[in-house]
């Protein structure tokens, strides 16, 4: 979750500070560093030591009747005692077909209840639910498959061919379909309707895995991240348990559930924060921007957890315009940069709404900070600003060559250490090695800085900063300004070798339907707001910019395609 300041953002290198002077001299003064940071709220009292579907329904007699799980496309909803049952069945059903405390368990789904009871059922046996996109192909599923060695995976029947590609059902794993089960598969209701009485008793401990999402971290191939019953219940209390919680949610909210549970912030910040905090979610199997408004309008959504390219199509869809929005409260974007001219399009379209940004990483369990608009007692919202760190945890800037620890409004690289973060990487102790510290220290891989308000601001990723003539340039801030642009939907910026300057900054551009637009307007746009170093070199015009579910521009993809390019012009 990565937001930017462009105005604001100090500069990257100290080895070309000389070369910015000027641009610095309006940068205030730092205060006296204090090398760790903490939240603006007080820390609070954790319950990590119980297990997580304990700690998710805790409260569950006091909204045993309220809604908790609404799907929308079905117009079925799910009381808090039906789910809690409905995952207890779930369980005894997993255990009945041989999954004990440590087995891992695949839920290769779509947004749905049965991802839900699958999840927490895992949990409710001690075992392990790794979470994957059903939209990969059969070859990145058996990747994730066997590294994680899961015994039993829950899915649709459309995706099963993908699994036959490389094994045979039955014998090296169990398939349960949640529709139409094949004749080598199990349809869901065999451990829907098993006796929640026969689930087994198991003793859980806090450093006991519950999730393995995959992730690349700062660099490499996807691995397994391992994230404990302590990992999970301790960032959902930092958001939102205490008399003044971070994200304040209530029984009379309602979450729009449209980003993946596969991912860690949908699965997180959305379905778990809410499950704690006893409000209901509204599942979306898929973005569709007709159902999407039809369903916020119709079940009155108030907390809408965001991506930018959701954010773009609720700014600049002419048909927003035809509903009523004004149930939702709260809007939180993450897992990417949303700018400041995004941010006020959105809120011309929901006035009423406190929209906010936040930032983290698989790694950190996910959560490193929130705005503290969404707070009980909320703070003054800054624009770019992605909040302060969580409670509970402490946050330091370090410089990434030296080390040393760096004050206000210096960028380095962000570090995060708390309860909350990952345990390791799965069979992978020098890449853990190289993530956490010897002094429990996770580093992040993103530029940002501290401003004099305790405000983070992220400047970009360490890998992605491209470098022309020795001055750096992060694509983050181009493609805010690019999307400002109102004939321009979406962009992405890359770096494009170059002999001389050793790396070029280009872009790619995706048009908005009827307007023209040239590349040497493109690049004239551009050039009147930033400095000469920044300057787009190239601009290549696209119908979408691919990217990841949770709305991460797969830059590697675009560097190949103009690779592609370049060879054969």
């Amino acid at each position: 979750m990565i937001s930017i300041d462009t105005p604001q953002t100090p500069e990257l290198s100290s080895s070309i500070t000389d070369q910015n002077q000027n641009q610095n001299q309006n940068q205030p003064s730092p205060k006296t560093n204090t090398h760790v940071f903490k939240s603006k709220l007080p820390d609070i009292p954790l319950s990590n030591h119980l297990p997580l579907h304990t700690y998710c329904f805790q409260n569950l007699s006091q909204f045993s009747d309220r809604p908790c799980l609404i799907i929308g496309s079905a117009s079925k909803t799910y009381t808090y005692a039906e789910t809690y049952l409905l995952c207890r069945k779930v369980a005894a059903g997993f255990s009945k077909l041989g999954i004990s405390k440590g087995d891992v368990i695949m839920i290769l789904l779509q947004n749905s209840a049965e991802f839900v009871f699958s999840f927490i059922a895992a949990s409710m046996i001690g075992a392990v639910a790794t979470t994957a996109n059903p939209f990969y192909t059969s070859a990145e599923i058996f990747k994730q498959l066997s590294v994680s060695k899961a015994k039993l995976i829950v899915t649709q029947s459309i995706y099963v061919e993908k699994l036959r590609e490389h094994a045979k059902i039955g014998e090296d794993f169990v398939v349960i379909t949640v529709d139409d089960a094949p004749e080598d598969c199990l349809h869901f209701s065999v451990v829907s309707e098993e006796d929640e009485n026969k689930v087994p008793e198991v003793e859980i401990q806090p450093d006991d895995t519950v999730a393995l999402p995959f992730s690349s971290g700062t660099t490499g191939l996807p691995k397994g991240v391992i994230l404990t019953h302590k990992s999970l219940t301790t960032s959902v209390a930092q958001q939102v348990d205490g008399e003044n919680p971070n994200l304040y949610l209530t029984p009379e909210d309602v979450l729009l559930c449209v980003l993946p549970l596969f991912h860690i912030f949908s699965l997180n910040s959305v379905l778990l924060c809410a499950l704690r905090a006893g409000s209901a979610v509204l599942i979306m199997h898929k973005f569709e921007i007709g159902s999407l408004l039809q369903f916020i309008q119709r079940y009155r959504v108030s907390v809408a957890m965001v991506v930018p390219p959701l954010v773009l199509a609720l700014a600049k869809n002419p048909t927003v315009a035809d509903f009523d929005l004004s149930s939702i409260r709260l809007v939180l974007s993450g897992a990417a940069p949303l700018g400041k001219e995004l941010e006020e399009a959105l809120h011309s379209r929901v006035p009423q709404a406190v929209l906010g940004q936040g930032y983290g990483m698989t790694e950190a369990g996910p959560v490193l900070s929130m705005c503290l608009g969404f707070a009980k007692q909320a703070f003054p919202i800054k624009s770019g600003s992605c909040g302060t760190v969580v409670r509970n945890a402490e946050l330091k800037i370090i410089d990434p060559q030296s080390g040393i620890s760096l004050g206000y409004n210096q960028p380095g690289e962000i570090c995060i250490r708390g309860q909350q973060i990952m345990k390791g990487y799965l069979n992978d102790e020098k890449a853990t090695a190289e993530t956490i510290d010897a002094e429990g220290w996770l580093h992040t891989g993103d530029v940002g800085y501290i401003d004099d308000d305790d405000e983070i601001f992220i400047v970009d990723r360490v890998k992605e900063l491209i470098k022309f003539k020795g001055f750096q340039v992060p694509p983050a801030e181009l493609e805010d300004l690019l999307v400002s642009h109102p004939s321009i939907v979406d962009a992405a910026v890359v770096p494009k070798k170059d002999e001389a300057a050793g790396e070029l900054p280009v872009a790619f551009v995706v048009k908005s339907n009827g307007f023209d637009l040239t590349e040497e307007g493109v690049k004239e746009f551009i050039a009147k707001q930033v400095v000469f170093y920044k300057r787009l070199h190239k601009v290549y015009f696209v119908d979408a910019i691919p990217r990841a579910s949770a709305g991460k521009i797969l830059r590697k993809d675009l560097r190949a395609k103009l690779e592609s390019t370049d060879q054969t012009s």
